[in-house]
């Protein structure tokens, strides 16, 4: 009884200085954790030598230090507590065993505080974003496989309750998607998003093969994040605005009325064109909804330029050229080959909900821990 007690009272103690949980989320996997964490592991080094030289080399680092000490006692406690596992009184024993779970609990929780304290933030992370796809190498069966993309995608943004408004949409003869944009806005939407731009391979046989030969084609997604108006401001006079009658399939207003709307940048060279609505206005609004977004992923790819150049994993157009991912329909596999991780069972990952969920955050998970690495590196 007075064991019990006397663990109630650590308990309240410890409840009562404990952190509170941050805001940001973290993404970071058990294992990294044990990596960076290990006696003479990078991160167990760094903290040692902060701790040591007594300098805050950032605007948290008391917070940091006292995160530091927390997960310091922390682990302390559980080599005491362990040592009571083989207590000869079975109740001690047991209740050795609760408070061991808690510990450890804990512990990875104050690893995770830390780890939230040393990954800057990045600056869209909270922004919306534009989602481009585009049909690449494969004809029709490329043009197909876009469409199953966007619609993932769709589907991913209603999985996550996010905001999906299709800005264009190009479609090809058999049903397939030539190209296709979208607006998406959620709470963090890009910090899920971001690292989805970059070549998507498929490798099926098409339905328009007649002798059951297996093709590959590709497909192209950009991610870019979308400004505000504090992020970005654009001179009305660098800006050249021309309409046009819109072309191809879309019904009676094609090639009647001078809807489609062409937007050039003229300092960059950007162009964004959209012809989607009937009404020019809506056009010229979704056109330099894409513009800017175009605009800032190029401010933003100059700023982090730097410091992503020797990443496995890029962000939003960086990787427009790079194989990401492959989709090989006959083994029921796709595979990100930036982490070298598969998963198995297209049909459901296709739906754009769990497994495409747990991808993502495999990826973000990759993405912190080189971050991590990387303040480390620049740090000791």
């Amino acid at each position: 009884m007075r064991a019990r007690l006397l663990w109630g009272a650590a308990r309240s103690l410890w409840a009562r200085g404990s952190p509170r949980p941050s805001r940001r989320s973290l993404s970071c996997g058990s294992a990294q954790l044990d990596e960076l964490f290990a006696r003479g592991g990078p991160l167990r080094t760094f903290l040692e030598r902060q701790a040591e030289s007594g300098v805050q080399w950032q605007t948290r680092g008391s917070e940091l230090a006292a995160v530091t000490r927390l997960l310091s006692d922390k682990e302390q406690e559980l080599r005491e507590t362990e040592r009571l596992l083989n207590d000869e009184n079975e109740d001690l024993r047991k209740l050795a065993e609760n408070e061991v779970t808690l510990c450890q609990k804990e512990i990875t929780q104050l690893k995770h505080q830390i780890i939230l304290l040393l990954i800057p933030s990045e600056e869209a992370d909270e922004n919306d974003l534009i989602l481009e796809v585009t049909a690449g190498v494969g004809g029709q069966e490329a043009m197909l496989f876009t469409s199953e993309i966007f619609e993932m995608y769709q589907q991913y943004a209603a999985f996550k309750r996010w905001h999906f408004e299709p800005l264009e949409y190009v479609p090809s003869e058999i049903g397939g998607l030539r190209h296709a944009s979208a607006s998406i806005g959620g709470r963090q939407v890009y910090k899920y998003m971001k690292y989805e731009g970059g070549v998507h391979r498929v490798q099926r046989v098409p339905r328009t093969e007649r002798q059951g030969r297996l093709h590959t084609s590709t497909m192209t997604v950009a991610i870019l994040p979308q400004p505000t108006e504090i992020n970005l401001v654009i001179n009305p006079k660098d800006l050249r605005i021309d309409t046009k009658r819109a072309s191809g399939a879309g019904g009676q207003h094609v090639n009647t009325t001078d809807s489609a709307v062409r937007i050039v940048h003229l300092p960059t060279g950007v162009v964004s064109e959209c012809q989607q609505e009937r009404s020019q206005l809506k056009n010229k609004e979704m056109a330099m909804k894409k513009l800017r977004a175009r605009l800032y992923s190029m401010h933003l790819q100059e700023e982090t330029s730097k410091r992503y150049s020797a990443r496995k994993i890029q962000i939003g157009t960086k990787g427009r050229s790079e194989k990401i991912r492959t989709y090989n329909f006959p083994q029921n596999r796709v595979t990100d080959h930036r982490i070298n991780k598969s998963l198995h069972d297209l049909e459901t990952f296709m739906q754009g909900e769990h497994l495409l969920d747990e991808l993502v955050q495999s990826l973000r998970e990759h993405a912190d821990y080189e971050s991590l690495l990387e303040v480390i590196s620049k740090k000791v």
